[in-house]
């Protein structure tokens, strides 16, 4: 498992542990609806708690529902192929929108630029079989 890194600043953790909350809320949401990845808002919310709250990290982690969607990604034998794609199609669809309502040529770039990163970073992951439920 990798190592908790609590940021110092608590307005930070503060954003962190919201944000950490709402992916975990969104992650439940979709191990119900299809169209809503499980995976990657799960991945999310341990990324904000690692840096956010020890506590919520390993409740999330040691969870005996939630955790197995995102022990594969944390123990280094990959993302599901599913996940993958929900997740690179949420981002780009998302950027799409940005895109267009932000005027500013240099946030576009930076937006564009950063879900190409995030999409070869993806990419680059490890592939697991794809299964229904986590064991």
């Amino acid at each position: 498992m990798p190592s908790l890194r609590i940021h110092p600043h608590a307005g930070v953790r503060y954003a962190l542990l919201l944000l950490g909350w709402l992916s975990v809320v969104l992650g439940v949401i979709g191990i119900f609806l299809p169209m809503l990845p499980t995976t990657p808002f799960l991945l999310l919310a341990a990324a904000c708690f690692m840096r956010s709250s020890a506590r919520f990290y390993n409740w999330l982690v040691q969870h005996s529902r939630l955790g197995p969607w995102i022990h594969d990604y944390l123990d280094g034998r990959g993302i599901p192929r599913r996940a993958k794609v929900y997740a690179i199609s949420l981002m780009w669809a998302s950027i799409a929108l940005s895109c267009y309502l932000v005027p500013l040529i240099w946030a576009r770039a930076f937006m564009l630029m950063s879900a190409i990163l995030v999409t070869l970073y993806i990419l680059r992951q490890k592939n697991l079989p794809q299964r229904t439920s986590p064991q």
